[in-house]
């Protein structure tokens, strides 16, 4: 039995956590996880907590997930970003032969996988694969992976292909990452750890096996876990990073108000009534946020173990959940930041970090205001886009 399989991901997270609260500075500094902090966290396996059971990985139940992410968050947003991009691309293995996975993840050293959003390169089929080429953005922990997965339509004959509704074809390409050109693009005010950057590749010989449907793959691993959309899978990690540092904000706020006295007022900050009732809001907010996104977890995972399938009232829910999470955890930061006075302007103190790191975070998709009526339209019985839940 190895050291990652003796303790459970939730233990291996709570122990990793003063490495990454100590590496902090560093994190941010370098705009990405520092090697030794990144070999830590692949070695505990957080990387491959939601890669298929078959494949010899935990295939972790999303309630309990969601609690990993949530510490790793406590100690540092960037880093619970990180593994919960990879972690959560990783599901792409439930999608391909086991070989191939495996050659992807499992038996390449550390084998984590950066992707990109946007289908903006292109694959033009060739004998035995395509080549691929074009830029890709918003590629999370690019520089410590060992593969990219370029984001591209295919072209055949010169020709967009199609799939069977007629929209092109989109496909995740895997690329060893000395095989692309990883970008310095990643220059932003807050989560600067996670190492966001661009990257590009210029006609890349990717062999057809090594592919995958980016929206229509079927499953191979058809188990609960796998029934829930992808981006509400991505949702609910981001919303537990989002609650994770709103409470080491709030922590950071309230160890700050034992001990500073307001300039031209009498007393510590602790002592001013203005400061207790924010202090009384925002606890309420952010266990509000926290136990709607664990209350609502829970009970789509219970209904998918039961029926492995997931409803579109259950889909609506959880995109509910996730968004709201980050709302509040959003309103938790800013009344922490706005009650610490100027002490939380200066780059040295932790609660301008987090009051960086959330505002990120909200201009996120997973955190887009639209969600709360997309789901109104959906629960008031009007036609919504369905890829959104």
């Amino acid at each position: 039995m190895t050291a990652a399989e003796a303790q459970s991901p939730l233990d291996a997270a709570r122990k990793l956590a003063p490495q990454i609260r100590a590496c902090a500075d560093a994190i941010e500094a370098a705009r990405e996880l520092p090697r030794p902090l990144f070999e830590a966290l692949a070695d505990a396996g957080l990387f491959h907590l939601a890669v298929p059971r078959a494949l010899g990985c935990p295939e972790l139940d999303l309630p309990t997930y969601i609690q990993v992410i949530e510490e790793l968050g406590k100690a540092d947003a960037s880093t619970a970003w990180a593994v919960n991009q990879g972690a959560i691309f990783a599901t792409y293995a439930a999608r391909m032969p086991r070989d191939v996975a495996r050659s992807i993840w499992i038996d390449t050293p550390r084998g984590v996988v950066a992707n990109s959003p946007a289908p903006s390169a292109t694959a033009v089929v060739v004998p035995g694969g395509y080549r691929v080429t074009g830029r890709q953005g918003f590629s999370t922990g690019c520089r410590h992976a060992a593969w990219v997965a370029a984001h591209a339509q295919v072209v055949d004959n010169g020709r967009l292909r199609l799939e069977s509704d007629g929209q092109p074809e989109r496909r995740y390409f895997f690329v060893p990452v000395a095989e692309a050109e990883l970008l310095d693009t990643w220059h932003v005010r807050g989560m600067r750890g996670t190492g966001t950057h661009h990257f590009a590749v210029n006609d890349v010989f990717v062999p057809a096996d090594r592919t995958v449907l980016s929206a229509t793959a079927p499953l191979l691993e058809a188990r609960p876990l796998y029934q829930i959309p992808r981006t509400l899978l991505f949702a609910s990690g981001d919303a537990a990073v989002a609650v994770g540092m709103a409470r080491a904000c709030l922590d950071a706020f309230f160890e700050l108000a034992g001990v500073k006295t307001p300039r031209a007022m009498a007393g510590l900050l602790r002592d001013q009534p203005m400061v207790q009732a924010d202090v009384g809001h925002a606890e309420a907010d952010l266990r509000a946020g926290r136990a709607l996104l664990t209350e609502t977890v829970r009970d789509v995972w219970a209904e998918v173990s039961a029926t492995n399938t997931i409803s579109l009232d259950q889909r609506a829910a959880l995109r509910l959940a996730t968004t709201h999470a980050i709302r509040l955890a959003v309103k938790v930061v800013d009344a922490a930041y706005n009650a610490a006075g100027a002490t939380a302007v200066y780059e040295s103190h932790l609660l301008q970090r987090h009051f960086q790191d959330i505002h990120v975070i909200s201009q996120h998709l997973q955190g887009r205001l639209s969600h709360y009526e997309l789901v109104g339209r959906h629960w008031l019985g009007l036609p919504v886009d369905e890829t959104r839940l």
